[in-house]
């Protein structure tokens, strides 16, 4: 089984930061991707920031020069560094990956349970 498991969620002030962590665990082959989401009640899924193998990466226009997604390769692990949080970024953040299992064909996708970030004064 594949386990996503995301930590460093929590309170912080407007202007603050927090980094988050999402560790892939399981018997994987490989990972094509690894990428943050965020949901906010009433609202779309949204795609915040992605890491695709080779060292891609891509942010929503609304976080770009705020935030920074880093992948740790050989320990499955992928960050996504916060810096002047707003308001508007408070929401529940999701990791996610496209990954192949071993002894599969075919890639897969897989969700961590979220963490919460409050942006709050």
């Amino acid at each position: 089984q594949v386990h996503l498991v995301e930590s460093g969620g929590g309170l912080v002030q407007p202007g603050g930061s927090l980094r988050l962590s999402c560790a892939a665990s399981g018997s994987i082959s490989s990972i094509n991707i690894m990428a943050w989401y965020r949901q906010t009640p009433g609202k779309q899924r949204e795609q915040v920031a992605r890491y695709i193998s080779g060292g891609t990466t891509n942010y929503v226009d609304s976080v770009k020069g705020r935030f920074t997604i880093t992948r740790d390769n050989a320990k499955n692990t992928v960050y996504l560094q916060m810096s002047s949080l707003k308001l508007e970024d408070t929401a529940v953040y999701y990791c996610y990956a496209r990954l192949l299992l071993v002894g599969s064909s075919s890639w897969g996708d897989y969700w961590g349970q979220g963490t919460q970030v409050t942006v709050s004064s």
